[in-house]
C-alpha cells in the first residue's frame, strides 16, 4: 500500500534542514546592519521571504526528505546496471550514469566486477541487486 501525504517526521526533517541557512542569513544581516544602515523592517521582510520560499517549495521537494517514500523504490525496481566492483555481499554498481551502493539480494551468489545486475529492491539508499541473467 502506497503512503500518501506528508508525515510530521518529514515536515520536521525539512524544517530542521532549512534552519541553518536562515539563521546564517539573519546573523549576516544583523552584522551588516552594524556597518550599513539597514532598517529592521528590511531584515524582517527578507527573513519572511526565505520562510515563505521554503514553504512554497516544500510540496515539490518533500519526497527527497522521506526515506520511506515508495517513489524511489518503484523507479529503481527492475533497473539494470553493471557492477563496478565485486559485490560480496556489498559494493558499488552503476545504474545509468549514477553510482549506487549495492548489496546482493537474499542469499544470492557474489557478483563480480563487470557483471550485469538487476535491482530487486531498495533499503534506505542501498540497492538490493541480483545477477542479471538476461544480459
Amino acid at each position: 500500500m502506497e503512503r500518501k501525504g506528508w508525515s510530521a517526521k518529514v515536515v520536521l526533517r525539512y524544517a530542521l534542514l532549512q534552519i541553518p541557512f536562515t539563521a546564517m542569513v539573519v546573523v549576516v544581516l544583523i552584522l551588516l546592519r552594524e556597518w550599513v544602515d539597514l532598517p529592521i523592517w528590511f531584515i524582517c521582510v527578507l527573513v519572511a521571504f526565505l520562510v515563505i520560499k521554503d514553504i512554497a517549495l516544500y510540496p515539490f521537494v518533500w519526497r527527497a526528505y522521506d526515506p520511506e517514500s515508495p517513489a524511489l523504490t518503484k523507479q529503481m525496481e527492475g533497473a539494470r546496471g553493471i557492477a563496478i566492483e565485486d559485490l560480496h555481499p556489498t559494493g558499488y554498481v552503476e545504474i545509468g550514469a549514477e553510482r549506487w551502493q549495492a548489496e546482493v539480494a537474499g542469499e544470492g551468489p557474489s557478483i563480480r566486477r563487470g557483471q550485469h545486475v538487476r535491482v530487486r529492491g531498495i533499503r534506505g539508499l542501498t540497492l538490493l541487486v541480483q545477477l542479471d541473467t538476461e544480459s
